[in-house]
């Protein structure tokens, strides 16, 4: 075990010389209560199949990364008979044992495997963001998430711990409130520290990023990106490197919704797979280091049209950006489940996406998952890690035709998943938090009710683009019209707008919030990207204008 030597700092690290010593031994670190971060196997053992070996140890920690070290001389062949187990989920990777300390193909690995494992499961060894409050409100929990999609380190402390103690002082120095707030945030950024009492997300937003005024757009920019999901992002990140002026606008945390999603594996370039907050933050971290600006937390309230050197104007709550260009990368909402008794509990027990920092919360706990596609799938399986048992509902009556095969495959091995099919929620409830949803059974009507401690909706896509002025053309689902598909009264002359570009000239949609788009990551991406050579046309007809 030379090759873990480099780790040794930071990670205790056992050794076990056959799987019965090693399931012995996880047993009892587990009972301890110690946190196991990854399990290391060799591709052959001593004393047990390979796949009964990982299924147990993934019973006894269902959290850890699992990794299958190969050695040279079997490679081959064993890769290839261990690759159906690899797509299914029996394990993370599998990767060449090192021949020598120098390895950092096999070090890159292991280290973004820990890295994803101290993200999603381990608590922060630092925190910079301190959350002081009495229990786990919707409010707390919503600033939770927030926090996660950002990839900023925050722990939650009792108001009676030292750090909670702590926080309440400071803040008391500043704010004679009586009695102190439920809920404080602290923010430990570098050398100053505040304290707000939030009763909102923004308020976290505008503590850590500030307000739109705070940041000097003295001048009218090149291209504002309206929503930063992977359209968003991507546009921001090319357009930024080819030296337009970009400022990126982002009502919530970047990501959009692949930015809840805990294990992308079909983005290209990623072959052990991608959080969709770490690609998100790495997204956001090129944009900016290109020049391109982010207000974070201020959605737009409405677009408006005006004169033709400057010929767009966005306000927010926190100020406005005047741009030549925009992209609306807005994405898509989730569906609202539409059971009041359900609605009131949102935040506590009940969560509109995969709200990861939820899935904490959900040891031991049944949960249901509502939602075919392939979101809703990524949910499940991240929640079975924490969860007794995870139940996928549906109104099909299975997942074949909705969500990607090798999501079908890996949630058909995991033993904690079900797929409920021909179903759907139809009532739920319990005091202060959910506790029970009420499922039906779409072809014989019978209602059943179930404990449950977690419900996460993943239904469908709602248009999120009611700040658009009317002039700019949407489909019948309210999706914005680009290219051909833009009424031909509104073309210019006889040809079509291009492909991107919507019925306004200078305005532009990509990604999920385009209609016909096909809602997945790589393809916004895509999308977000190709929109800049036509900004840069349009830019171009702009000077043309000012000049003649």
């Amino acid at each position: 075990m030379g090759e873990f030597d480099r780790y040794r700092r930071d990670y205790d690290i056992t050794c076990a010389a056959s799987a019965i010593e090693a399931i012995t031994q996880l047993s009892r670190l587990r009972s301890d209560g110690r946190p196991i971060a990854m399990i290391v196997v060799e591709s052959e053992l001593p004393d047990m199949n390979l796949l009964e070996a990982l299924a147990t140890f993934r019973s006894i920690v269902p959290t850890a990364r699992r990794v299958v070290g190969i050695h040279w001389s079997v490679f081959m062949e064993r890769s290839e008979t261990l690759r159906p187990a690899l797509q299914k989920g029996k394990f993370d990777t599998f990767l060449l044992i090192p021949r020598g300390p120098r390895d950092e193909e096999f070090h890159y690995a292991i280290t973004e495997l820990l890295s994803d494992w101290g993200a999603t499961v381990a608590a922060p060894e630092v925190e910079v963001i301190r959350i002081v409050s009495t229990e786990l409100t919707a409010l707390t929990m919503s600033i939770r998430d927030f926090l996660d999609r950002m990839g900023m380190p925050y722990r939650t402390h009792m108001p009676d711990s030292p750090e909670g103690r702590a926080t309440i002082d400071l803040f008391s120095r500043t704010d004679s409130r009586t009695p102190v707030p439920d809920t404080l945030v602290h923010s430990l950024r570098g050398d100053t520290t505040s304290v707000i009492a939030p009763t909102s997300v923004r308020d976290v937003a505008v503590l850590l990023y500030g307000r739109p005024s705070d940041i000097s757009v003295d001048t009218v920019v090149d291209l504002a990106v309206v929503g930063a999901g992977p359209a968003g992002l991507a546009a921001a990140v090319y357009a930024a490197s080819e030296g337009l002026r970009t400022v990126v606008i982002e009502s919530e945390a970047v990501g959009g919704q692949a930015g809840t999603s805990s294990m992308i594996r079909n983005y290209l370039g990623f072959p052990r797979g991608i959080s969709g907050m770490r690609l998100s933050q790495r997204a956001r971290t090129q944009a900016l280091r290109f020049g391109a600006r982010f207000l974070t937390g201020w959605p737009v309230q409405r677009l408006l049209i005006e004169e033709a050197l400057a010929p767009y104007r966005l306000v927010t709550d926190g100020g406005e950006v005047c741009a030549r260009s925009v992209l609306i990368s807005t994405g898509v909402a989730y569906r609202r489940l539409g059971v009041a008794a359900l609605e009131e509990l949102v935040g506590v027990g009940v969560h509109y996406g995969a709200a990861m920092s939820a899935a904490r919360e959900m040891d031991g706990q049944d949960v249901f998952v509502v939602g075919g596609g392939n979101s809703a799938g990524q949910a499940a399986i991240h929640l079975a890690r924490h969860a007794r048992s995870v139940t996928i509902v549906v109104r099909r009556p299975d997942l074949s035709s909705t969500m990607s095969d090798y999501l079908v495959g890996e949630i058909a091995f995991n033993p904690r998943i079900t797929v409920c099919g021909s179903s759907e929620v139809v009532d739920g409830g319990g005091s202060g938090r959910l506790e029970w949803v009420m499922l039906r059974d779409n072809r014989t009507g019978r209602e059943q009710r179930c404990a449950a401690g977690g419900l996460f909706l993943l239904l469908g896509a709602s248009p999120h683009c009611d700040w658009l002025p009317e002039v700019v053309e949407r489909d019948d689902d309210g999706f914005v019209l680009t290219g051909r598909d833009v009424p031909r009264q509104r073309w210019p002359g006889d040809v079509p707008p291009a492909e991107l570009t919507t019925s306004e000239p200078g305005l532009f949609a990509a990604g999920d919030i385009r209609s016909g788009s096909m809602k997945r990551v790589a393809a916004a991406s895509g999308e977000g990207a190709s929109v800049v050579p036509l900004v840069h046309t349009w830019l171009a007809t702009l000077r043309e204008a000012q000049t003649s």
